[in-house]
């Protein structure tokens, strides 16, 4: 961003102008939400244009950040010209509320520094095989026999509401994750029937699998469930996961092996489970959804439609990363990168440094295959994490894959980067955010003592 030479005093009468050409403050963001803005600071006006309302909201984040006091108290922001928008449509953060709950309060600080950061996805995964904290309304005992703890560990139908409108104030879309039809443990207690009961030899072990894929009841239930899904969170997408399905409890069970056979699988489990991910978006579908799955429903060769987008998150298996980018949008379908920026896998040093120099279209392609990537997320699963350790962790460690997805890709100066990134971490102690520190150094601000 170009500074001009000269200052301008903040309490001068003149104040900003904020011009948004479409109005819509009642929507929600999408996908293809329009962020560019202008924002223009000199001697007359401080002057912000955007076509949309998601744009000023990006404009306004940015005019918050120029602005700096000098060692007397005096506020000041420089003459300025800046045309901006996004690289990418979609920068996601996920937050993985299942293997440690995080309170309501967690989360919507997160959405406030995500917006600092100008992330515009939530990817909620919810549930998962430690816990089940959403309080379905249609299924009540998924949460009461699934969750940590029915009276404390839930988001109930009020939480819910609260941080998708809490989101979609700062322009951030809620992308759900209730991911099938593995790490599902957690449903199981609330809905007997659910899950494939496992065999030692030729009687039930007492453990459980998988969801059953061989049952009329399972897709009821999905059918039912998904339906009040659907109706919760109002994004056009919802995440169906699909990810790291063990077979073993499917092939140890009787019934599932008769019902390979009647269907003409023989004992390619791939098969099974791309019977079940398929009947399941069909049904998502019909509610006029549409879905983000991870990559191992591309890899297992899931016949899915053509709008499907899907996240590639393995970074050795079954090949590198960039070559899985390759292959997902040689099929045509659209991809978003996560591999590289698992912010819950830590090193000592400055790990910002590889986060920051990943270009998401370093993969060998076709300019039309290159469109179809429509961004990235960065991932902060929650085996090591609860609100303790949380924001620490993620600031602003976080703030490297946002620009990545932010910027143009050849702003790549790593000197340059860590002053404005160690620059933007005093400033979010100045707001509260006990960010980390990048490197050895001090900030200037009385936060970094509480």
């Amino acid at each position: 961003h170009p500074v001009l030479a000269g200052k301008r005093h903040m309490s001068e009468k003149n104040s900003l102008v904020i011009l948004v050409v479409t109005p819509g403050c009642d929507q929600f963001p999408s996908l293809e939400s329009v962020e560019n803005y202008t924002l223009t600071v000199n001697d007359e006006q401080c002057f912000l244009l955007s076509e949309t309302v998601w744009g000023a909201l990006r404009g306004l984040e940015t005019f918050s950040q120029l602005v700096w006091r000098s060692p007397e108290g005096t506020f000041y922001i420089n003459k300025t010209e800046i045309e901006d928008f996004p690289r990418f449509p979609h920068r996601g953060l996920l937050l993985d509320t299942s293997r440690h709950y995080l309170p309501l309060a967690s989360i919507l600080d997160t959405l406030d520094v995500m917006a600092y950061n100008k992330f515009n996805v939530f990817h909620w995964h919810l549930v998962d095989d430690s816990s089940f904290p959403y309080e379905s309304f249609t299924f009540p005992n998924l949460t009461k026999k699934g969750s940590y703890n029915p009276a404390t560990h839930i988001y109930t139908a009020q939480d819910v509401k609260e941080v998708i409108e809490y989101a979609r104030l700062r322009g951030i879309r809620v992308l759900a994750e209730f991911d099938t039809p593995g790490h599902t443990l957690s449903w199981g207690p609330g809905v007997p029937g659910l899950l494939t009961p496992c065999y030692s030899g030729s009687h039930p072990s007492g453990t459980f699998g998988p969801v059953n894929p061989a049952l009329n009841n399972t897709y009821e239930f999905m059918s039912t469930f998904f339906l009040e899904i659907s109706s919760v969170f109002p994004d056009f997408y919802l995440h169906l996961g699909g990810d790291e399905v063990d077979f073993t409890c499917w092939k140890s069970n009787p019934d599932i092996q008769a019902f390979m056979k009647k269907k003409g699988f023989g004992e390619d489990f791939k098969k099974l489970e791309s019977f079940y991910i398929q009947t399941l978006l069909d049904i998502v579908s019909a509610y006029g959804k549409g879905y983000v799955v991870w990559q191992e429903v591309f890899d297992n060769k899931v016949k899915v439609q053509p709008d499907t987008v899907i996240q590639v998150w393995r970074e050795e298996m079954p090949v590198r990363y960039m070559k899985e980018m390759e292959l997902v949008t040689s099929a045509g379908f659209r991809a978003l990168l996560s591999a590289p920026w698992y912010l819950n896998h830590i090193t000592y040093g400055p790990d910002w440094k590889n986060i920051y120099m990943v270009e998401p279209l370093a993969f060998e392609g076709s300019p039309e295959q290159k469109a179809l990537v429509i961004g990235g997320e960065a991932c902060m699963w929650g085996e090591y994490v609860d609100s303790t350790n949380l924001v620490p962790r993620l600031w602003p460690r976080a703030g490297a894959v946002a620009e990545r997805l932010w910027s143009n890709k050849m702003v790549t100066n790593l000197d340059f980067a860590y002053k404005r990134l160690a620059h933007f971490r005093c400033e979010l102690l100045r707001r509260g955010v006990q960010a980390q520190p990048l490197s050895v150094g001090y900030c200037d601000v009385e936060f970094e003592q509480t």
